[in-house]
């Protein structure tokens, strides 16, 4: 069957692809300096792990897991990230670390105040829904196409595209756990004359740390295994070392990436979780 026998025929690509092109013309500046501002700060974050001896990010590493879980993270950490450096791929680990830091941090910082928002206003909340359902019902691969047209292949689309996959636990987390947070605690504030920022900042943000802290763990997940799709657009990292080991269907490169994919979700999945029961259990003391 082709269009032609259709009944009627709704040309939606046609129409995304022409506002698509209409942005790339009207915008093009505006895109150049966005695109300059994400690979400094890509630049930067990249220097900063890339540029010490590897032992001695193993051993900052290996610090904040023994701070956030103890000293058998901490063990793991170091064995782990041993291994990358062993496998080498210590320089796309430490690209692909980058990306997800400077992605997810950008999640967050939109993601968190938007959930506040979300919380606190009623038609707010009513647009957030639909937004955050087509976020995270798009297939990740599709993000990349309309932002490689946009900035053209490299690190770029990558960060774009990965922001926009991984902010929805930011912004549901935050409002769900504003909104749990006890009514009667809320209205006690207020009776003691505070003002609505104040009961913001000292009541609710407090007590809705720890599932706002679950949200920046699942955005970091999900930077991460975004980052590695974004391999397919020359985003850098241990997502090129993935892609390539299928088109050259090598697999010791494949085992090895793979591998050192799984070490850095680890760390980051333990060391973010270790800290949000901290927070956790802070707030109920």
């Amino acid at each position: 069957m082709t269009r032609n026998d259709l009944l009627f025929s709704i040309p939606l690509g046609d129409w995304v692809d022409s506002i698509v092109r209409w942005m790339i013309r009207s915008w093009d500046a505006f895109f150049d300096v966005i695109g300059d501002i994400l690979t400094k700060i890509y630049e930067a974050i990249y220097w900063v792990l890339a540029t010490p001896p590897f032992w001695a990010i193993i051993i900052v590493f290996a610090l904040l897991a023994f701070f956030a879980k103890g000293w058998k993270l901490a063990v793991g950490t170091v064995l782990g990230f041993l291994l990358v450096y062993g496998m080498f791929q210590w320089d796309n680990a430490m690209t692909t670390l980058a990306l997800v830091i400077e992605a997810s941090v950008i999640a967050t910082l939109f993601g968190v105040p938007w959930g506040i928002a979300a919380a606190r206003v009623k038609w707010v909340s009513r647009i957030t829904r639909p937004i955050m359902d087509f976020l995270q019902s798009m297939p990740a691969f599709v993000y990349l196409i309309p932002f490689v047209m946009i900035f053209s292949a490299g690190i770029v689309p990558g960060i774009v595209s990965t922001v926009l996959f991984a902010i929805p636990p930011a912004v549901r987390f935050t409002e769900l756990g504003i909104r749990q947070v006890d009514e009667s605690v809320v209205e006690a504030s207020y009776a003691f004359g505070a003002t609505p920022g104040r009961v913001l900042r000292q009541v609710q943000l407090p007590l809705a740390m720890p599932t706002i802290m679950g949200g920046i763990n699942q955005v970091i997940m999900l930077s991460l295994s975004m980052v590695v799709i974004a391999g397919m657009v020359g985003g850098g990292g241990l997502g090129n070392a993935v892609v390539a080991s299928i088109q050259r269907v090598n697999i010791s490169l494949g085992a090895e990436a793979g591998l050192s994919v799984v070490i850095l979700a680890m760390f980051l999945d333990r060391v973010t979780s270790a800290f949000g029961n901290k927070t956790k259990r802070s707030a109920k003391n």
